[in-house]
């Protein structure tokens, strides 16, 4: 003998089956959304550390060879000026 209706049984199907579904677009929806933010963030122009890192080194040495330059020429002109300065010097 039955002790539930069919109506009934048939109802719970379909809210286990809608339950199913939605769970289902739910995850599909995630899964889009992520693929989505992944080409998005693909098309910018970021850059990894590793390159940044290997940059960072190389402007470091540049400025450093800058300064080791800028006291050279210094240096040469102090010299070049000093001999200049003892010629215009007036002799008693």
């Amino acid at each position: 003998m039955q002790s539930q209706n069919k109506f009934l049984d048939d109802i719970a199907k379909l809210m286990n089956s809608a339950a199913g579904t939605i769970a289902g677009m739910g995850r599909e929806a995630e899964s889009a959304s992520r693929e989505k933010a992944r080409e998005w963030i693909g098309g910018l122009d970021f850059v990894a550390r590793d390159e940044f890192e290997a940059m960072k080194a190389i402007a470091i040495a540049a400025r450093e060879e800058v300064d080791a330059l800028k006291a050279r020429i210094e240096a040469l002109e102090g010299a070049k000026a000093a001999p200049k300065a003892k010629k215009a010097a007036p002799k008693e």
